[in-house]
């Protein structure tokens, strides 16, 4: 994986201590993050990662909303 320029989101805790991080990767890809485990990361092309967010708002994933 090519060098990766990481930031933080939006909805990532304000002190920094629990954080999820993106990268984009090309034109097409977005690299995911847990900043505590930062070695570990998740790729999604754009539209898929555009989908799951869009699930997860909308509860449609088989969880509940809170």
């Amino acid at each position: 994986m090519p060098e990766l320029e990481w930031f933080k989101s939006s909805y990532s805790e304000a002190s920094g201590n629990a954080c999820v991080e993106l990268a984009t990767w090309g034109d097409l890809e977005v690299a995911v993050r847990d900043s505590v485990f930062p070695d570990q990361v998740i790729t999604f092309g754009r539209a898929a990662l555009t989908a799951f967010v869009s699930g997860v708002r909308n509860a449609e994933l088989g969880g509940r909303p809170s």
